[in-house]
């Protein structure tokens, strides 16, 4: 699992660099490394040098080792340790060439045996993979970069995805002793708090190592809810557990600890009352004082007067000065009010200058999206795109019917920040000379990865990848395994769209090819009792050719369970030079892969888009609300209305992130081979170097 780990995050590996004292000859030594890089290159990766060198020295049994672990980890990674067995093993040519009665039949037949029947064909020799892409690399790490990824994730400054909550617990299971030594002095994210203080409690270690990480009394709450196994965003309601006595006390302790806690307590009353009856603070009837008069005015329905309470008032009763004394004492809450502030009042200069006062105590992330907010305040789009806070991937979309802030007060205020940014970052070491790629404008900042499905290549959502060289086909592919004795039928359906988002043809199960496009399905299976799989490929050109520019992918769950409740359900893209060479599906053209697990019924992991030859990477749920059935047809208007808001999204680009770190602690370099260090999509720190971003550039 190490080595998964690592594999995943770093493409690199720990190795075992001693030696059994059992003699090899090399020449059969260079023959099993030979094997192995050839086995391994069949997945779509390679050993670097360094590995080489490594293992070059090994016995028989450690090569052994090294082979089938590394193995088995690639596989799981990309997905390659399933069977993928579709409706029609010569895919894609054979629904090309077969009849239209023959697919009918066979669709017919296959829905009234409720999956049982299918097909009975002959795999045909397929001709070998042409047009493979460029081999990943693998390269050798260290204990201490390993080490390095746990206390990266704490000190993240964004909410961090599902998978990296799961390494942060595999560390706490697996590097308990090097634990202490981990921790960092401040985790900024109240969610990690919670997660840790859980895990540290629940791992035996000292409690007194929570205390410095506790300010607020929310971060108490979302402590009580991680004991009790819920939603740490507090996005959702939780049913909290009985604790016992020593845990009250520690609990009651952390909250008596804080300050201003009535209003902390206040913005989730009803959860602190529900708390409460847990906690039974009056009975500690001479400690927790503070906590017990809190406790009392929530039950009493006390007036508890509040910050925003106190801001609001003054602004309504048009006292501006008050309401910017008060936002002066809290920057942040300043910073994610200037819109409101701009259109209540029409004194912006006097809102500039108090802002400009405090800026530089606003957190990096604020001032980042403040920036972005005002960059396209006046770009006059159809929708305005909001991600709510949750472990579901959700994108609200509604009309924008802001009204224009005048040019010149945007550009101040995007001067405000980015100088308050560069000032922060000239805080932290020097970067020496510093390349920075071009092709990070198209990755996104990892403001929140909350709700982020497990994936191969960890990508922010609305992130733009461009398809590999020689690449015609994008192939894209489900699988998926069914829990005993309840039949599951997921769909895999892509609809291609004009660039104005008019509709032009789907493929699905109900059409499994393009009338007009060289387009097609693998054919619709309806159980997975043994695990089945489903495949679209789409040409690009001939898409192109004919008006096509967007084409969404999406996966339905038709027979609506949630995908949270399949044991195992992923999906993920390929790159095909010739579609009909090689098998189906070949390792190494796996582009990316993620697990599907959403608390959903509809996905739509990814947009293609033919006139930018790019994918651009969505990973959102859809609600499940359609006419008839849940299926593309049913969902055009919720898919159209996903495509405009994911493809006209403004969020910070990691180019403009790391251009500001350059401006503040570093020299710009225009040549690789100067650089000391490197920023790229595929070299140096890589927009996947997720923990290193997320704790060090943020």
């Amino acid at each position: 699992m190490e080595n998964a780990i690592y594999l995943r995050r770093k493409n690199k590996i720990l190795l075992n660099r001693s030696i059994e004292n059992t003699p090899f000859e090399d020449t059969k030594s260079i023959q099993y490394i030979a094997t192995i890089i050839k086995n391994i290159e069949d997945l779509g990766f390679t050993l670097s040098k360094s590995v080489i060198n490594v293992i070059k020295n090994y016995s028989k049994d450690q090569l052994e080792n090294f082979y089938y672990s590394i193995v088995t980890d690639i596989k799981l990674i990309i997905g390659a340790n399933k069977k993928y067995s579709p409706m029609y093993p010569n895919f894609p040519s054979q629904v090309m060439n077969a009849t239209d009665s023959e697919l009918y039949i066979n669709a017919i037949m296959h829905y009234l045996t409720f999956g049982e029947f299918l097909p009975n064909y002959k795999k045909e020799t397929r001709i070998p993979l042409l047009n493979a892409n460029k081999f990943k690399v693998i390269d050798l790490g260290d204990e201490k970069e390993f080490l390095s990824i746990f206390t990266n994730l704490l000190q993240s400054k964004t909410s961090l995805s599902e998978m990296d909550q799961s390494d942060i617990k595999w560390f706490f299971n697996n590097k308990l002793d090097f634990i202490k030594n981990l921790l960092p002095e401040e985790i900024p994210l109240k969610e990690n708090v919670a997660l840790v203080s859980k895990l540290i409690l629940e791992n035996g270690l000292n409690q007194q190592l929570l205390f410095r990480y506790f300010k607020t009394a929310t971060d108490v709450l979302r402590l009580c809810v991680a004991l009790s196994e819920g939603d740490i965003s507090l996005s959702q309601n939780t049913r909290f557990r009985s604790f016992k006595r020593k845990e009250r006390r520690l609990i009651l302790s952390l909250l008596e600890n804080c300050n201003n806690i009535e209003e902390d307590m206040k913005r989730y009353k009803n959860r602190w009352i529900r708390l409460g009856e847990r906690l039974h603070p009056s009975e500690f009837k001479t400690s927790y004082l503070k906590t017990q008069t809190a406790f009392n005015k929530l039950r009493n329905n006390e007036k508890i007067e509040t910050f925003n309470g106190k801001v609001d008032k003054a602004i309504k009763e048009s006292n501006l000065m008050a309401a910017l004394d008060l936002l002066k004492q809290r920057p942040g809450e300043f910073a994610r009010k200037l819109d409101y502030l701009l259109r209540k009042t029409n004194r912006p200069n006097v809102i500039i200058n108090e802002f400009k006062n405090v800026a530089e105590q606003v957190a990096s992330t604020v001032l980042l999206q403040v920036i972005e907010h005002f960059k396209h305040r006046n770009d006059g789009k159809e929708l305005r795109a909001f991600f709510p806070k949750g472990n579901i991937s959700k994108v609200f979309a509604i009309d924008n019917t802001l009204p224009e802030v005048p040019e010149i007060i945007c550009n101040n205020i995007i001067r405000i920040c980015e100088n308050s940014l560069i000032n922060q970052f000239k805080q932290k070491d020097y970067l020496g000379k510093v390349y920075v790629d071009e092709a990070l404008r198209n990755y996104i900042v990892p403001f929140s990865q909350r709700s982020s499905s497990k994936s191969f290549k960890t990508i922010v959502r609305g992130s733009k990848l461009d398809f590999p060289k020689n690449t015609n086909t994008i192939r894209t592919f489900i699988y998926w395994k069914e829990a005993h004795n309840d039949r599951t039928d997921l769909d895999l359906s892509a609809v291609m769209y004009d660039e104005n988002w008019n509709y032009l043809e789907h493929v699905s199960y109900t059409n499994l090819r393009s009338v007009t496009y060289k387009a097609f399905h693998s054919g619709d299976i309806t159980s997975a009792p043994n695990g089945a799989s489903e495949f679209i490929d789409l040409d690009i050109e001939s898409v192109r050719k004919y008006g096509g520019r967007y084409i969404v992918l999406s996966i339905n769950s038709f027979t609506e369970q949630n995908f949270a409740e399949i044991p195992e359900c992923f999906m993920g893209w390929m790159a095909r030079g010739n579609p009909n060479s090689g098998e189906i599906y070949e390792p190494k053209t796996v582009e990316n892969k993620i697990d599907i697990t959403s608390e959903a019924k509809i996905c739509i992991p990814m947009i293609l888009d033919l006139h930018e030859n790019k994918v651009i990477w969505t990973d959102i749920a859809l609600k499940s609300n359609p006419r008839f059935y849940n299926n593309v047809e049913g969902n055009q208007a919720g898919m159209v209305l996903m495509g405009k808001a994911m493809t006209t999204l403004n969020k910070t680009n990691l180019y403009d992130l790391l251009r500001l770190h350059v401006k503040a602690r570093g020299e710009k370099c225009y040549n690789k081979e100067e650089a000391d260090i490197i920023f790229s999509a595929n070299e140096g720190i890589t927009p996947f170097d997720h923990d290193v971003i997320v704790s060090q550039f943020l």
